[in-house]
C-alpha cells in the first residue's frame, strides 16, 4: 500500500486503522453528461463572445459591453474551466477505509472532511468499468444525483452527488474491503 496521505493521518482516531487509502486520477475527465454539455457550452459561450464582440465593434454604450462580461466568463468557464476544476478538485481529494469507517477528505479553500461509519453504512453500491476504474457509492444521495451526475465540476454540485469514492483504480478490490470490514472478517 502506498504511504497514507498526511489529509487521511490528520483525521485518524486513536487505534484507528487504516485498510486502503488512495485519490481519484488527476487527469481531465470526459463524462457521459458532456454529450450534453460541449455542446451547450459552445454556443453559449460562442454566443456570448459573439455579443461582446458586436457590442465593442459598435461602439455601444458600456452598459451593453459590461452586461455582456459575466455571460463570456461563464462561456469560458462551461468550455474549459470546468475540467481544471475538477482536476484540481480531484488532487485535493483523499480518500480511505479505516477498520472504523469510510473517510472523504477534500477542498479546495478549505478542508472538508466526511466520515462514514461502517457498521451503519447500510447503502453501498459499485459501479466498475473494464478496466478495474471504478467508482463506490456509499448511501442514497440526492434523487436528482442522476441529473448531476457528470457536473461535478460545476462548484458545490458534490453535494447532490452523494459520498463516494470516484474513479478509483482496483474498485472492486477496494469494495470487498469495505464489505469484510463491514461483517467483522477484515
Amino acid at each position: 500500500m502506498t504511504p497514507i496521505p498526511q489529509d487521511i493521518q490528520s483525521q485518524l482516531s486513536a487505534g484507528e486503522n487504516v485498510l486502503w487509502s488512495g485519490q481519484p486520477p488527476q487527469d481531465i475527465v470526459l463524462r457521459g453528461s458532456d454529450a450534453f454539455m460541449i455542446p451547450f457550452s459552445l454556443m453559449w459561450g460562442g454566443f456570448a463572445i459573439f455579443w461582446e464582440a458586436s457590442v465593442i465593434s459598435s461602439n455601444a454604450p458600456v452598459f451593453f459591453a459590461l452586461w455582456g462580461v459575466p455571460f463570456v466568463l461563464i462561456g469560458i468557464y462551461l468550455i474549459i474551466g470546468r475540467f481544471f476544476f475538477e482536476a484540481k478538485q480531484r488532487a485535493r481529494t483523499y480518500y480511505a477505509v479505516t477498520n472504523e469507517r469510510i473517510l472523504i477528505v477534500s477542498g479546495l479553500f478549505s478542508q472538508k472532511v466526511k466520515s462514514l461509519n461502517l457498521r451503519t453504512l447500510s447503502d453501498l453500491s459499485l459501479s466498475e468499468g473494464k478496466n478495474g476504474l471504478g467508482t463506490i457509492s456509499f448511501g442514497g444521495g440526492s434523487p436528482f444525483a442522476s441529473l448531476f451526475g457528470g457536473f461535478s465540476g460545476w462548484p458545490g454540485m458534490e453535494a447532490y452527488l452523494g459520498s463516494r469514492f470516484d474513479r478509483i483504480e482496483n474498485a472492486k478490490t477496494v469494495y470487498e474491503i469495505i464489505r469484510k470490514t463491514q461483517r467483522g472478517t477484515a
